[in-house]
């Protein structure tokens, strides 16, 4: 693996920003989802798509369009919250470890090429700022 994967460029991308989020207690919490969720009613993915579809934190009617045919889709058969945890961040909420939960959350399609660079330069950027527009503190990562 290491000799594949030794010759692939690895981009600069400046200095890290960070910043210091609020304590859970008090966070807005939002689900970032590679499983290339989309709504029922909607667009899917297609192979190579770097763009990502907000879903409405109230609507359950989602589709799982990962591409591989080699993933296990059986776990997202039987419960949605394998990739998409949304039921148990309501719980959070309920039980005050966190402060709330986002208005939308993100889903991109996980199987990328090596640059990823639409997701770099344009719509990683896009997914941020509406993160940030929903008042969203925290990011849960669910890699499919």
């Amino acid at each position: 693996m290491r000799a594949a994967v030794d010759g692939v460029p690895v981009p600069d991308l400046g200095e890290a920003a960070f910043t210091v989020p609020p304590a859970l207690a008090d966070a807005t919490v939002a689900i970032i989802t590679t499983a290339a969720l989309h709504l029922a009613d909607s667009d899917g993915f297609s192979a190579g798509d770097q763009s990502f579809r907000m879903l409405a934190h109230d609507r359950g009617d989602l589709v799982l369009g990962h591409i591989s045919p080699n993933f296990d889709r059986s776990g997202f058969a039987s419960d949605l919250n394998v990739v998409y945890p949304r039921d148990r961040l309501d719980e959070l909420v309920a039980r005050g470890a966190i402060g709330s939960v986002g208005p939308h959350h993100l889903s991109f399609l996980g199987a990328q090429d090596d640059t990823m660079e639409t997701i770099r330069l344009d719509s990683g950027p896009a997914a941020a700022r509406q993160l940030r527009d929903d008042g969203v503190d925290v990011v849960l990562l669910t890699p499919v």
